[in-house]
């Protein structure tokens, strides 16, 4: 019959699926740095022309009378 011992886990094995783990964790902060790259700009482009237009319409208008 078969051993009761666990087989143990080489080295080279351990150090491919470290490895493999740290690639999977480098690729999801990139994907979440290009997330929030992505939010800011449609932040900043809203909040921007939000703003612009608003002192744009005071500034540019002359005051009356």
């Amino acid at each position: 019959m078969g051993s009761s011992s666990k087989r143990r886990q080489t080295m080279a094995k351990m150090t491919r699926e470290r490895a493999l783990q740290e690639k999977r964790e480098r690729k999801q902060q990139k994907k979440d740095e290009k997330k929030e790259m992505a939010a800011a700009e449609r932040a900043g482009e809203n909040g921007d022309a939000a703003q612009s237009d608003g002192g744009e319409d005071e500034s540019a208008s002359p005051p009356s009378e």
